[in-house]
């Protein structure tokens, strides 16, 4: 946790408004931001590896794990899609060899010579080499530009990311037209949180996947610090959505519930027609449990997952992220200046007197549980305060006490009626909680622990 205060401290103790000329610079680790010049040579050479990857990787049907660099040309690893599922199979046989893949196809690419016929010689398979007109070069913008091609051709693990993801309400039961209007709105809330982070100084190169109703998002730079930044931005999304909602009239503009969660996924290009498409998707660990706590969400809630895994508690990351808050100051919103923001999870108090964060339990439909805490936002523009998120008196609260008998209990039932002293027969609204009841049991249930 030390590095998020530091980095907390580091922002606040300096302006971040954005130098005269520097607004719309594109952060290094964007995709198209090295502006490096690359000799023709070797883009010849970029341009003939490119080819060869597109014909070797056959529409999907093989992937690429890793290169070296051959005085000839390039030694790769190919294999086949559904390769992975078979070496990594949860059996006494593979045992580590996801560990061993995840390893391999997480950070660079690049391996030396050794290590290259090392992987192949464990896998089985034999490299391949691609032929270039000429040696690749070593310079910089060069070997960026190979390792992009080589994640865009194959599989890529990150051990540790933040990801949002945003949900709109009751999605399916607007118009056509009223969710395009409303996936708009929200694709519009995401540019403006971007634009207004920009020209602070604080850019947040997002990438995004649709869930159709609704969106996965994540910083593509990597980091504790990119991990802040786009709690930042999560946070200016949902108070561009409230202040558009305000001004809105019908369903044009979406409800919504947030979540925010930091874990490791895999990150993919799926084929799209000869090509694979240029914007990659992410599935994986912290996806999943951005669905499940999401999918127990109430409206306008905020959920920010158990970061324990990331090393760090959630509490003191969002202490930490409270601190650089006022950065954010003078932003405009709906035409408004925001002259301060805040963010706390809700709390409660101990048997000791003591105010401690709220943790819920939330179980999913199969079972599997996870915790996560309830973010409040306070925005205030000196005219009038917002506050965002679910408040204390919307939240759900602890769960059945032990010795409570649950509705599924193995415990005896009470003696049956005699048949001359026959049971009334159940109401319709008696036969419909029930029904609700077995529902919510079905599809899980989010409590306080």
């Amino acid at each position: 946790m030390a590095t998020y205060n530091n980095i907390a401290r580091e922002r606040n103790s300096e302006s971040l408004m954005t130098k005269p000329g520097n607004a719309g610079k594109r952060s290094p680790d964007s995709p198209s931001s090295h502006g490096d010049a690359i000799s023709l040579v070797q883009r010849g050479n970029l341009k003939n590896l490119e080819i060869t990857l597109r014909k070797q990787w056959r529409l999907g049907q093989n992937i690429v794990l890793c290169w070296s660099a051959d005085e000839r040309g390039l030694l790769v690893i190919f294999v086949p899609h559904y390769f992975l599922g078979n070496y990594c199979a949860g059996d006494e046989q593979h045992r580590g060899n996801e560990e061993f893949i995840r390893e391999l196809i997480s950070g660079e690419r690049r391996k030396t010579r050794e290590e290259m016929f090392a992987v192949s010689e464990r896998l089985g398979v034999s490299p391949t080499f691609i032929k270039l007109d000429t040696a690749l070069s070593e310079e910089s913008p060069v070997l960026r530009q190979v390792e992009q091609l080589i994640r865009r051709y194959g599989l890529s693990y990150v051990d540790s990311r933040a990801v949002l993801l945003f949900d709109i309400v009751e999605f399916s039961l607007y118009t056509p037209f009223e969710q395009a209007s409303q996936l708009n709105s929200l694709s519009y809330s995401l540019n403006s949180a971007y634009n207004k982070l920009l020209a602070r100084g604080i850019e947040i190169n997002f990438a995004r996947t649709t869930t159709g109703d609704g969106y996965y998002i994540w910083n593509r730079s990597l980091g504790p610090e990119a991990n802040l930044d786009l709690f930042y931005f999560m946070l200016l999304v949902v108070a561009d959505n409230a202040a558009a909602r305000a001004a809105s009239r019908g369903n044009t503009v979406p409800v919504i519930r947030s979540a925010y969660h930091i874990g490791g996924h895999y990150e993919l290009y799926q084929a799209e027609g000869v090509n694979p498409t240029v914007l990659s998707y992410i599935v994986g660990d912290v996806t999943i449990e951005l669905a499940r706590m999401v999918g127990l969400a109430q409206s306008e809630q905020i959920l920010i997952g158990d970061l324990s895994s990331a090393k760090v508690s959630t509490p003191a990351f969002v202490a930490a992220c409270h601190r650089r808050l006022s950065s954010l100051s003078g932003i405009q919103l709906a035409g408004k200046t925001i002259s301060s923001i805040g963010c706390r999870l809700s709390e409660h108090e101990d048997d000791n007197g003591e105010s401690i964060p709220r943790r819920f339990r939330i179980t999913d439909k199969h079972g599997l549980s996870r915790y996560a805490f309830n973010l409040e936002l306070t925005v205030d523009t000196g005219e009038e305060t917002t506050r965002l998120g679910l408040d204390e008196a919307r939240l759900p609260g602890h769960a059945p006490a032990s010795d409570e008998v649950p509705a599924d209990s193995t415990a005896p039932l009470p003696p049956c009626p005699e048949p001359d002293h026959p049971a009334p027969p159940a109401s319709a609204e008696e036969l419909f909680d029930d029904l609700a009841g077995l529902l919510k049991k079905r599809h899980g249930s989010i409590t306080e622990e």
